[in-house]
């Protein structure tokens, strides 16, 4: 095997694994990438924008209350105000790296709306290829940077932990070749979990590897429950779904069935623009029922589709659809996970010498439900202060011995997964599904050894989703229960848990092992 040293890994090249290594300046950085920079991550395929207080009647605490409210009483509220007030400032630095916004005749930055934002907040590039051109400059930017080398076409699959300390991880090239990335420090940027899913708007290569690598390494873990289904995909067979934008409804494009009648404004005060779960809901109860749903844009676009939404204009055509006379076929899609690996305000884990940023992370800004254009905010902003962290506590202890690594077979059942965790776990969920869906996980994970060191890690990451799901016994906010369709006061509380617990926890519930001590819970006591 071969093997390579470096003051600083960063796994992931999205939006906030590219902050952070251009922020870590002096350090040798080796950003490692599943696919080339820009292909391989969701920040690349964000159209709606990026939020930031930047308007002249705007303010970062209006910016913050918005957060919080759509949080559904479980932001953290010192994240969320970090990322509200820091904001205005990543967005000068996006600007300085070379991000072109968009912006009108006299040269000002042109602010959209959408769902539940009180202002005009979103910036947009080329209308709705916001994350495309971030990624532009960002790879740009990095590949312009001598201290920063970028190892292509090897995706990590587990961390070299060395007394209780993370000294880098194991990665496995597209030729098979396995390597050892030796390091100082680690950073997860690794994404999302929305390839757990059938239907899902995010890359092939975001399926929640990274949650899974630092549970393993024993890194505790917040809010795994609440997935956040994007409303609108387009639904023309394309996987991963297409997207249609957010911002084709803030600017009045309407949700119709089949017969061409609007839906929304019996369901939310708001319609089109309630929060992204309220809405989600009311098209799959529709689409479980076998009606059709469409987003129609005609009016509020129109012949201006082409200019102002390049990016879902060329969707259409290629699905054989012209959105200007007709309307867009859509259903929901996961699209971004409010949980994952519990980090402080400065991007730090649980466990000495690793840190996480981006989707990966959970900070607590989301809560229960992301407000719309958050995510690529917070992912710069935490992108940089973990940086910052890391050049501050740069660990200097060599690595003693270098573990040897445990040998898996070749089979992949991602796609089985995919369509159990869409189905058990989406949208709507019920204990009857997610036990069932457990049960089949726990079925799997017995046979490990057949597995690919990819499809072992989306098992740990959906088995630990479903018990957090199983845990609470409410709805609120991207975690909806339909045997439990209410929000109970007594449960506004963030959850957080480590692989240890959860597998005791599945072991008092006698699924697939012996029964060695029943538990109540799941969770880290507070």
């Amino acid at each position: 095997m071969k093997s390579v040293k470096t003051d600083v890994l960063i796994i992931g090249a999205g939006a906030a694994g590219l902050v952070s290594a251009l922020e870590l300046e002096g350090l040798d950085v080796t950003v490692l990438a599943k696919a080339p920079v820009g292909e391989g991550s969701s920040s690349s395929w964000a159209q709606g924008g990026i939020a930031a207080a930047v308007g002249e009647d705007d303010h970062p605490k209006a910016h913050l209350k918005d957060t919080l409210d759509v949080g559904v009483d479980l932001s953290c509220d010192k994240a969320a105000r970090i990322i509200t007030h820091e904001g205005p400032e990543l967005i000068e630095a996006l600007i300085a790296w070379g991000v072109n916004f968009d912006r009108d005749a006299e040269g000002k930055l042109s602010l959209g709306r959408e769902a539940a934002h009180s202002f005009r907040r979103i910036l947009h590039a080329q209308g709705d290829s916001t994350g495309k051109e971030i990624m532009r400059a960002l790879g740009q930017a990095v590949s312009h940077t001598q201290n920063i080398h970028v190892v292509q076409d090897f995706t990590a699959h587990d961390l070299i932990v060395e007394n209780a300390c993370v000294k880098g991880a194991f990665a496995k090239g597209k030729d098979g070749s396995d390597l050892a990335i030796i390091a100082k420090a680690t950073v997860l940027a690794t994404g999302g979990i929305g390839s757990l899913f059938a239907y899902t708007t995010n890359p092939a290569e975001s399926g929640g590897e990274g949650i899974a690598m630092a549970a393993r390494a024993g890194a505790r873990l917040a809010d795994l429950e609440f997935v956040q289904f994007h409303p609108t995909a387009i639904d023309v067979g394309v996987t991963p779904m297409p997207l249609a934008t957010e911002a084709l409804r803030g600017e009045g494009a309407h949700l119709i069935d089949a017969r061409g009648v609007r839906f929304m404004p019996s369901v939310h005060p708001d319609a089109e623009l309630a929060p992204r779960d309220v809405v989600a809901r009311a098209i799959w109860r529709r689409v479980k029922a076998g009606e059709k749903v469409f987003l129609d844009a005609r009016e509020a676009v129109g012949d201006e589709f082409p200019t102002r939404f390049p990016t879902v204009w060329g969707y259409c055509q290629d699905a054989g659809l012209d959105p200007r006379v007709q309307p867009i076929p859509i259903t929901p899609a996961a699209h971004y996970h409010m949980g994952g690996v519990d980090v402080t305000l400065d991007g730090q884990t649980s466990i000495q010498g690793l840190w996480a940023v981006g989707e990966v992370a959970c900070t607590g800004v989301h809560g229960a439900n992301r407000l719309a254009s958050n995510s690529l905010l917070e992912a710069v902003v935490f992108g940089r202060r973990a940086a910052q962290d890391i050049l501050e506590n740069l660990d200097n202890e060599p690595l003693a011995n270098l573990p040897v690594l445990d040998q898996t077979g070749g089979l992949d059942l991602g796609a089985q997964l995919a369509n159990l965790m869409y189905a058990a776990c989406g949208v709507e969920r019920n204990e009857a599904s997610l036990f069932d869906a457990l049960s089949q996980i726990v079925e799997w994970e017995q046979k490990s050894e057949l597995y690919c060191p990819e499809f072992c890690n989306r098992l740990i990451s959906a088995k630990m989703i479903l018990v957090c799901a199983l845990e609470r016994c409410e709805s609120r906010g991207g975690h909806f229960r339909s045997d439990y369709p209410e929000t109970d006061e007594k449960q506004a509380t963030r959850s957080k848990t480590t692989l240890r617990e959860v597998d005791a926890f599945i072991r008092g519930l006698n699924i697939g092992a012996d029964i060695q001590g029943t538990v109540n819970t799941c969770q880290t006591p507070a």
